[in-house]
């Protein structure tokens, strides 16, 4: 049964990414693009990537009764959203923002969010009406350390450094996301305070409830437009060949987490839903590296993934994205 969606914050980065997957899904039609700035406009006069693709107009209504609800707001105006509107109770949402990831925050108005790292929680999310997407860091983050926790073997602080395009700070431009000041440049932020660590611990802790250990998180931004390439270290006394078959046993099922045998590079998963990894041992110390899109399987094609398990269809559906090698 094809799905009538709505997406509010329709002007941003994940929203046109989603207008750009939901358009071309076979079970969904969009039902309304929201945005109070935008009312009226043609979608392609925002998102002129989509210029002559569809015939909507952002709109400053909702429809109450859509299949799915993406939320695409900035962090904080989703649960001020949801209190001034209301959807019927069939209505499948899926929040974006950070709203709802922790534990503290998953009940809102007697519903509770599922966190929708479909590598963690895919049973939880075929079975939820209300899914809180993961960050973009947390996502490349959370799928590096997920078998090692599985496993039990988290055993030492865990140091992550980890770069960022210009997309993962949002349309509004500020002086670090100006061309002139992220050309031939490269900057720290927040080191070891982002906020997307409160959600990787959560999970880490939800599948090895002893970890007491520290992750020390270094965030980066790139002179580069889209992508997270992650880099994660920490104590393991096992082979390489250990590391390796631990991870292919965890992600043996995952549509779209792979273990490479070779480095990698970001352009492997730019346009893509895919996060590769690939393991190196250094005497007693694993490296993991993690590249995904930021926008996709760190936002948008996530969302979609979601959606897919909520609804039923397959896993991949308008997610089968070639990646922008060349």
């Amino acid at each position: 049964m094809i799905q009538k969606v709505g997406i509010v914050g329709g002007a941003g980065y994940t929203a046109g990414e989603l207008i750009r997957l939901l358009m071309h899904h076979s079970q969904t039609k969009i039902d309304f693009v929201y945005s109070t700035s935008n009312a009226g406009n043609p979608i392609g006069k925002v998102h002129q990537d989509l210029m002559g693709e569809l015939d909507l107009k952002f709109t400053d209504a909702i429809n109450p009764d859509v299949d799915v609800l993406f939320l695409c707001l900035g962090h904080g105006n989703s649960k001020a959203f949801l209190e001034s509107n209301s959807f019927s109770s069939t209505t499948k949402i899926i929040d974006l923002s950070n709203d709802f990831r922790l534990e503290a925050d998953k009940v809102f108005q007697g519903n509770t969010f599922t966190y929708g790292l479909p590598e963690l929680n895919r049973d939880a999310i075929k079975l939820s009406n209300y899914i809180a997407n993961p960050g973009c860091f947390a996502t490349a983050i959370q799928l590096a350390l997920l078998p090692l926790a599985q496993a039990n073997l988290l055993k030492g602080d865990v140091h992550v450094n980890a770069v960022t395009g210009a997309t993962g700070a949002g349309t509004s431009l500020s002086e670090t996301t100006h061309f002139t000041w992220r050309d031939n440049n490269f900057s720290y932020y927040k080191p070891f305070t982002h906020q997307h660590l409160g959600e990787i611990n959560q999970s880490l802790k939800q599948l090895q409830s002893d970890f007491s250990e520290e992750v020390f998180f270094m965030p980066n931004r790139g002179n580069f437009s889209r992508g997270i390439f992650a880099t994660a270290y920490m104590p393991f006394s096992g082979s390489l060949k250990d590391a390796q078959e631990l991870y292919q046993n965890y992600y043996r099922n995952a549509a779209f987490t792979f273990v490479c045998d070779e480095p990698l590079h970001l352009k492997q998963v730019v346009n893509t839903n895919k996060c590769l990894l690939h393991l190196h041992k250094h005497q007693e110390t694993l490296l993991v590296t993690s590249v995904i899109d930021n926008l996709l399987k760190g936002a948008s094609g996530q969302a979609v993934q979601n959606m897919n398990l909520m609804c039923g269809f397959f896993e991949d559906e308008g997610l089968k994205l070639k990646a922008n090698y060349f």
